[in-house]
């Protein structure tokens, strides 16, 4: 995890690693906790980056990456430095460091001090921090945290649709039962609850008012995400690691991400330009499509994994 106040102080340049790979693979089956190391987003796993490992005891996540990995740490062993030799500081002239996930939710204080509970997806992605100082939630644990939920703690799931949107919203509902989750089903909008977990079904025109999905339109520093809807709802920006856009996609775009309004848990965004775009995005809540992804736009034909990578500065 990269905690503020010491991410800034650990900017020493040291080059990174050249991993193999395009992605997390298929990965290991199904019991107890499930480990991923990336780089890059998710998009390039370590040696050993997506396995299935037991937890001990009153493992703490940073343990349990320490049992699998080799681990440098810094500040009395409370920031990770280095896992396998890939290390924070300044590639490229670029602030890249080691952030935790753990079912999709951003670490909110420091590995050695979160217990992993017999479950949990435990991801740990080093990648460039420029255009974004926090992306406080992920898609790519899917089906967490819908499964087991949070912290140990399972929680109501919670499919708010809009009136519109039937096909796409019982498409959702379908994916969620295939992977073991029942969630309730009411209309977009609906009362917050506190001890909840939210997915919203909709066109972004009726989405963007809600107080997790707001700050899309402002950009990932705002909001964690790659991707920026335009306010009349008919385009979807994509955007590079360093939050410059890439293209943008037009009718029948969808995109499926995870946002966070202030200490709330995670709000899942199945959305899009259109009804054939949110659609689309429905179809994508599974895990062969969301695994190792921060968040993803859905087109015609293909789904783009968010931010969409660049090699130029």
């Amino acid at each position: 995890m990269r905690v503020r106040v010491l991410a800034l102080l650990a900017l020493a340049a040291a080059p990174a690693a050249a991993l193999a790979g395009c992605g997390v693979g298929p990965g290991p089956s199904p019991g107890g906790v499930r480990l991923l190391v990336t780089r890059d987003f998710g998009r390039h796993p370590l040696k050993g980056g997506d396995r299935a490992v037991a937890p001990r005891g009153a493992d703490t996540v940073l343990r349990l990456l320490e049992r699998n990995h080799r681990v440098t740490t810094r500040y009395g062993g409370g920031f990770v430095q280095a896992i396998d030799g890939v290390s924070g500081g300044q590639p490229g002239g670029r602030p890249h460091d080691w952030f935790f996930y753990v079912n999709g939710s951003e670490g909110a204080k420091g590995s050695a001090g979160v217990r992993v509970n017999g479950s949990d997806v435990v991801w740990w992605d080093f990648h460039d921090w420029g255009a974004a100082m926090d992306v406080p939630a992920v898609v790519g644990a899917f089906p967490e945290p819908f499964r087991h939920g949070l912290q140990g703690k399972r929680l109501p799931v919670i499919l708010e649709c809009t009136a519109n949107e039937s096909q796409a919203c019982s498409t959702a509902a379908d994916r969620l039962a295939a992977v073991g989750v029942i969630a309730s089903q009411a209309t977009y909008p609906s009362p917050v609850s506190s001890d909840s977990l939210r997915i919203l079904v909709g066109p972004w025109t009726d989405l963007r008012g809600d107080f997790a999905a707001r700050p899309l339109e402002k950009g990932p520093q705002a909001s964690g995400v790659f991707a920026r809807p335009a306010a009349d709802g008919r385009t979807v920006a994509l955007l590079d690691q360093r939050g410059r856009m890439v293209r943008t996609l037009g009718p029948g775009t969808g995109l499926v991400a995870a946002a966070r309004f202030h200490d709330q848990d995670p709000t899942w965004l199945v959305t899009g330009t259109d009804d054939a775009g949110v659609r689309r995005a429905a179809q994508a809540l599974t895990e062969q499509a969301l695994r190792g992804r921060f968040a993803v736009a859905v087109g015609a034909g293909a789904t783009v994994p968010l931010p969409v990578l660049t090699g130029s500065p």
